[in-house]
């Protein structure tokens, strides 16, 4: 890629179409490629360029441009260009003499040092107690050392007395590289060097690192201290340098404008004998800090904080100002919390998150607030405590300055009342005997003293007889007080049932926690709790509104239709925790609960808008709310509906009775009253059924189109091609490592299907696999459908005599139970009984699925690895609630275990060992190892016994006995090597009446710690080894003690 970037440069350039009487001679090609050769510091960016150079001469691909200054811009854009570097630059400067041999800093008199230091070093200290430090020439070790006391005595000494410094870069162009350790040790601590970068210098080809000093003249600056380094575009080479590392130290802030990306060291030479020069970085720097060998050269040092050069002071000195009041400033947030936050119990959780929060970081009063915000949610999820910067020249009202309307404000006047009344409520009958009512504001409870007999006159007995109630609250703010929200509430209750418990509030200032009951003697007549109300709301609707419409809507007695409301309440305080200047405004609020507010089901209520049950622009709100109360009228018939089909239908009469008594209950206490259309009263009853049935195939679905029963066998038999495709898509087969067969199969294929396909299924997939050794068979995703196989695959894996009793299945339709075996003949060859199988499950492993897999786990046939099932039923009949585009879906038939008579289809199938499904696999595998070991390792333990137990007859009869348990219970069905030293251990303990002589299982990560354990041996080996089939250079997991 390199030869080709330079072939690019040095030959494509020269065919840049402007042709002139002179030629350039090849020469000053070939000198600027030697000038990069031997000093640009990316001599890996170089690889090539002077073959495909020469190449170029010889081809006569020679630039054709006579005016020098025009040549040197077209190089410098092919240059830059191709290497991707702004800072290498080829001029025409015929008027340029050699350079003279510069002066060095060590070339200079104290005198001459000390005046230089006078003009490149500047430092005061600001108001504030700020220090500044200007530095615009980055001086170099040899200079240090001759004047470094004296730096230390008239300038280091006074800022060392500072509490927070500035260091000012942004006309700092130049610099020594030796100078950056000094600079940088100052501000670092001292227990601990540091490498801070890392620079490769072309000349020498060397690479040096650079790293803090151990030890520095005076003393340095305090870490805790606060450091701000200023740039501007200006800022260049060595002192971008400590800029990039202070940054990345995290050590200091930076604050100005994006630095010039310049070069530690870049130098202007001249092309051969011409009059051409190249400027050329000869030494890069690697940055250690910043991950990936990122560095600054060419792309300059990014600010943390964006200022130009001439306000970046001032920005400075602003963040500095803000990180000084920091700590207090945390301090009052958490003393606000410990005294005033109404959850109380979540205190102390934030009190240690402040304890802990990270300052260093903070930049300015908005930061700090998102920053603060972030820890606060993290431990209270609650959106009510929120810090924010307060909008320029707002005021932070105390609890007097919020106006509440009372009682002692209106006038006696008797008209003034009524026409007051008038002017707050809007009331009317709508069609349909429906009652709608408007008011825009919450006014104290003290105000019905006066305006109580006329709102009942005027407003509530003509809606006393109305069906049902509109209650619009879209234009209403709410108001401070909360005081008769439940006095409101009261008239949706029913007095003839005695209080019912509104909601509690607990006052952190007061500590007093207060129940709201409703009210049993109020003016007029309640509107009672069987009419159903509906609440209209917008984004306006707030405070004291919003209340009354989410305890409307917890209670039950309210459907609600609109806008999210505003979710800003009455139940909180706000508090200035921050200012900059006690002469100005407050820089942070924060807004703290001071009241809770608990509903009658023991739920906070944290605030945040009231989400409607039917969200709709505010503007529909009224014509929606007319549709939903229509579509209610209804919806008991269709609840009743699905409690009469389930009595009907349900496969478990017992079950379908108190489901369907739950149902009728709840609508009785109007909980279906949030489902404002089909669907979402499809999705209620679907939980509520499942929740109290366990049968997770119980369901109601919406559906314009009348759906077709699960289950329906194939009307014709397939054809030969039809065949091989079924088989192809239904089956994947491979034998694993081991002799292992794997079979997978993710549908359960109707009974005529399966024999239809038999000879093809014998010999494209049974055949493959009837001799393995083992077998995992893998349901992980299959989803079940057609059952009547079941027993034909089941029969495979037992011996024709004698047959197995699978299951019981009982049909509701017919009320017949039906007893499923094993069949006598099967076709080709059967699996048998004693090799072992495995069946890998999944949560989407479903209905026959299930049911095979259930059955092979009841005869203790299978090893089930993977993870539980959902439960599911065999066949389920689909039955529609009326004329509705609502269908109940409600299983017919259940299964019962052939061991305990009990329904096992409807909980959901626990595997032996449980594992994420996408790990069963190998879980399997390893089990079938570990199996296949068993008989060694028996052996083993036999040979240990009889070779070493103190008892040497009974230790022989142990042995004995031990091999003949190899291919008995529980060793067949040992799934872990801590189940096999626990059955182990038992039988040792069995055999000999020795309670010392056992077995134990070691950990992996304990294996090489346990002193005194004896390692198992090889069967037939006398000296120490290891379990068989064991890698010999780990110790074996089982010990015998």
């Amino acid at each position: 890629m390199a030869g080709r970037q330079c072939h690019l440069l040095f030959v494509a350039l020269v065919f840049s179409g402007i042709r002139t009487e002179e030629v350039l001679q090849p020469a000053l090609v070939l000198d600027m490629a030697k000038l990069l050769l031997d000093n640009y510091c990316f001599p890996e960016n170089l690889v090539g360029m002077q073959e495909a150079i020469e190449q170029a001469i010889k081809n006569g691909e020679i630039l054709d441009i006579s005016d020098p200054n025009l040549l040197a811009s077209v190089l410098t854009a092919g240059v830059q260009g191709s290497l991707n570097d702004p800072r290498l630059v080829i001029s025409y400067e015929p008027w340029t003499p050699p350079a003279p041999r510069q002066e060095t800093d060590a070339s200079l008199t104290s005198e001459q040092l000390l005046e230089l230091i006078q003009h490149v070093v500047k430092s005061e200290v600001l108001e504030g107690n700020v220090g500044y430090l200007r530095i615009d020439y980055i001086i170099g070790q040899e200079t240090i050392q001759r004047i470094g006391a004296f730096l230390v005595e008239k300038i280091w000494r006074t800022l060392m007395e500072t509490s927070a410094l500035v260091l000012d870069l942004r006309y700092a162009t130049g610099g020594k590289v030796s100078g950056v350790p000094f600079v940088i040790s100052y501000l670092h601590q001292d227990d601990q060097v540091l490498h801070v970068d890392t620079v490769y210098n072309r000349l020498s080809n060397r690479t040096t690192e650079i790293w803090t000093l151990p030890k520095v003249l005076g003393t340095r600056y305090g870490k805790d201290k606060d450091v701000v380094v200023l740039i501007s575009q200006y800022t260049t080479g060595v002192a971008e340098a400590v800029a990039y590392i202070l940054k990345h130290m995290h050590r200091a802030i930076v604050v100005g404008e994006r630095s010039a990306g310049g070069s530690l060291d870049i130098q202007k030479l001249p092309i051969g004998a011409s009059q051409f020069y190249m400027t050329i970085p000869v030494s890069r720097s690697v940055s250690p800090l910043s991950g990936s060998g990122q560095t600054w050269e060419g792309s300059g040092v990014v600010p943390s904080v964006a200022a130009s050069a001439e306000q970046a002071l001032e920005e400075a000195l602003a963040i500095l100002a803000l990180r000084k009041v920091v700590p207090g400033t945390i301090d009052r947030l958490a003393s606000v919390l410990r005294n005033n936050y109404s959850v109380v119990d979540r205190v102390p959780s934030l009190l240690h998150r402040l304890a802990s929060f990270d300052r260093s970081t903070v930049l300015s009063a908005a930061d700090l607030a998102s920053k603060l915000n972030t820890e606060l949610q993290a431990v209270s999820e609650d959106p009510r405590l929120l810090l924010r910067v307060p909008a320029t020249g707002e005021r932070v009202p105390g609890p007097a300055e919020q106006p509440v309307a009372t009682a002692t404000n209106l006038p006696d006047d008797e008209s003034f009342l009524q026409a007051l009344v008038d002017t707050v409520f809007k009331v009317s009958v709508l069609p349909g005997n429906v009652g709608y009512m408007r008011f825009d504001e919450f006014a104290d409870a003290s105000v019905l003293g006066k305006l109580g007999p006329y709102i009942v006159h005027r407003v509530w007995e003509p809606l006393q007889a109305t069906d049902n109630l509109i209650v619009d609250l879209r234009y209403n703010h709410g108001g401070p007080s909360s005081s008769l929200v439940p006095i409101l509430l009261s008239y949706f209750q029913d007095p003839s049932a005695g209080p019912t418990r509104l909601f509690t509030t607990y006052d952190r200032r007061k500590n007093f926690t207060q129940d709201h009951n409703s009210q049993l003697e109020m003016l007029g007549k309640p509107y009672g709790a069987l009419r159903r109300v509906y609440l209209l709301t917008s984004h306006h609707t707030a405070t004291a509104a919003e209340e009354f419409a989410y305890l409307m809507q917890s209670l039950g007695r309210a459907t609600l239709v609109g806008e999210i409301t505003a979710g800003s309440l009455s139940h909180t305080h706000t508090f200035c925790i921050m200012k900059l200047r006690e002469e100005a405004g407050c820089d942070l609020l924060l807004s703290v609960p001071i009241i809770s507010f608990i509903d009658n089901h023991g739920d906070y209520w944290l605030g945040g808008g009231v989400v409607p049950d039917a969200i709709v622009l505010a503007d529909e709100a009224l014509e929606k709310a007319q549709e939903v109360l229509a579509f209610h009228k209804g919806m008991g018939a269709l609840v009743e509906g699905v409690g009469q089909l389930l009595e009907a239908h349900y496969a478990i009469p017992e079950m379908a009775r108190r489901v369907s008594g739950m149902l009728s209950s709840k609508l009785t206490q109007g909980g279906y009253y949030t489902a404002v259309d089909f669907e979402t009263l499809a999705s209620q009853l679907t939980s509520d059924l499942q929740e109290a049935s366990g049968d997770h195939q119980l369901h109601i679905f919406h559906s314009h189109v009348e759906p077709s029963p699960e289950e329906q066998p194939p009307n014709k038999t397939p054809t030969p091609e039809e065949l091989s495709y079924i088989i192809e898509a239904l089956f994947k087969v491979d034998v694993l490592p081991g002799d292992v067969g794997y079979l997978r199969f993710d549908m359960m294929a109707e009974a005529e299907t399966v024999k239809a396909i038999g000879p093809q299924l014998l010999h494209m997939v049974w055949e493959k696999l009837v001799d393995t050794s083992a077998m995992i068979v893998d349901m992980r995703y299959n989803t079940g459908s057609y059952s009547s196989a079941v027993p034909i695959f089941c029969s495979y894996f037992f011996d024709a005599e004698p047959r197995q009793h699978l299951y019981t299945i009982f049909d509701r339709s017919t009320s017949h139970s039906t007893d499923v075996w094993t069949l006598p003949k099967v076709s080709g060859k059967r699996y048998g009984s004693a090799k072992g199988v495995f069946i890998l499950i999944s949560h989407m492993s479903g209905s026959a699925a299930e049911t095979f897999t259930r059955s092979m786990k009841d005869l203790h046939r299978a090893t089930v690895i993977g993870e539980p099932t959902v439960g599911g039923s065999l066949s389920a009949g689909i039955y529609r609630l009326g004329g509705s585009p609502l269908y109940a879906s409600i299983p017919s038939q259940v299964v019962l275990s052939p061991l305990t008579g009990k329904v096992w289809s409807l909980s959901g199938l626990e595997p032996h060992v449980t594992t994420q499904a996408t790990e069963a696999l190998a879980s399997a595998q390893n089990i079938i190892a570990l199996r296949a070991k068993l008989p060694g390792v028996l052996q083993t333990v036999g040979k240990l016994i009889a070779d070493n137990y103190a008892f040497a007859d009974l230790g022989a009869e142990v042995a004995t006995k031990l091999v003949d348990l190899a291919y008995k219970d529980p060793y067949r069905r040992i799934n872990s090597e801590a189940e096999l030293a626990e059955a182990l251990a038992a039988d040792l303990k069995a055999l000999s009446g020795d309670v010392h002589l056992k077995v134990a299982h070691i950990p992996e990560h304990l294996r090489e710690r346990i002193p005194g354990g004896v390692p198992m041996q090889k069967s037939g080996l006398g000296a120490p080894g290891r379990l068989p089939g064991m890698a010999p250079e780990k110790s074996s997991s089982l010990a015998g003690l």
